[in-house]
């Protein structure tokens, strides 16, 4: 449970934050699992528009608690567009509580780069670090000319980490592709999409990988299942039926965000795995509460509150990471039928 002990009644605001809390707690406990010790993992995938920019005077104090109520509910949150100022992401973590950490990538630089890092946000009690973290990225190879290049470049390179929890030890790489232009299948996105899903399936299959389990998920800006940058996911990793047409974006029309699996341990466990888009707009940041924060033109204030909360909403999923009662059965009755491996299939 994330500290509240800085609410003040006496401040409007801060009844305001508290009210708007126990919302958010109330519908938390009817859309999202209860979180367990060893039985199953909460990840989620958060774009957390420019968090720590400063355009509208950046990120309130009353938001900064209604985050860490929705971070609060999950084992493992990837956050995307975390930018070069670090003051808001550590506020959040002194809300959430000393057993919560993060590991971060340096500024992108560049244009493309945005100035953004990714982030991993995880609860120690349920998650050890491995120390595996590395930002994901092409091989290089020598010029004839002299010199080393590579074929390709990421806009903003993914980001690779290693956790363990309970029995599951897993790499989860998360990434925010190229927008590029307004339009599905921008050629840049689609080539990320497809050297990072090349470049895992490589790590996967060497001798000397960190974890034989991957996760992939982030803001991959894919407008659509019908999206080739789609495709190229899904020819490799597999997605939870619970998240099939999951819609993140704020007015729940794209399906940019994405979680799936490479990852044989879960794989019989995808079929029941619960997961979805939690939109924290029904709770908080409502349209009839814009005449409180002096917003009172529609179109402003729904742009307001995406530099609070975001213009994304987390997308989430449960698996079961409990694998006893399945190895105390091998080792009973090592003759019977094990369940078939999954088959890594070629990319797109």
């Amino acid at each position: 449970m994330p500290f509240y002990n800085t609410l003040n009644s006496e401040k409007s605001d801060d009844r305001r934050t508290a009210s708007g809390l126990l919302r958010l707690r109330e519908a938390l406990d009817i859309k999202i699992p209860a979180k367990t010790l060893d039985d199953s993992l909460l990840v989620a995938s958060w774009n957390l528009r420019e968090f720590g920019g400063a355009k509208y005077g950046g990120r309130t104090r009353e938001a900064l608690f209604y985050i860490a109520e929705v971070m609060d509910r999950f084992d493992l949150v990837a956050v995307q567009e975390v930018r070069d100022d670090l003051r808001a992401l550590d506020q959040l973590m002194v809300i959430l509580g000393s057993w919560w950490k993060y590991v971060i990538t340096d500024v992108t630089g560049g244009r493309q780069g945005n100035s953004e890092r990714l982030a991993f946000v995880y609860d120690q009690r349920k998650l050890s670090f491995g120390g595996l973290a590395g930002e994901v990225a092409p091989d290089m190879i020598k010029r004839p000319a002299g010199g080393l290049a590579a074929d390709f470049a990421f806009a903003r390179s993914p980001y690779m980490v290693g956790f363990r929890a309970g029995w599951f030890k897993f790499s989860i790489c998360t990434g925010h592709l190229y927008y590029g232009e307004s339009k599905p299948d921008d050629p840049q996105r689609l080539a990320e999409m497809k050297n990072v899903v090349e470049l895992l399936q490589n790590r996967i299959k060497s001798a000397d990988r960190w974890a034989k389990n991957v996760i992939l998920l982030g803001d991959f800006n894919i407008f659509s299942e019908l999206d080739k940058t789609f495709a190229a996911l899904t020819a490799a990793f597999r997605k939870a039926p619970a998240l099939d047409k999951s819609r993140s974006n704020q007015g729940r029309t794209k399906a940019f965000d994405q979680i799936a699996f490479l990852a044989p341990d879960v794989h019989s466990q995808l079929e029941k795995a619960k997961g979805g888009v939690f939109d924290y707009y029904e709770y908080v940041y409502r349209i009839q509460d814009r005449e409180e924060y002096a917003k009172e033109d529609l179109t402003k204030f729904k742009d307001w509150r995406t530099y609070q909360m975001s213009d994304h909403l987390p997308i989430w999923i449960e698996v079961r990471i409990d694998f006893g009662i399945d190895y105390l059965k091998r080792k009973a009755d090592p003759t019977a039928k094990q369940p078939p491996k999954p088959v890594v299939k070629p990319t797109v």
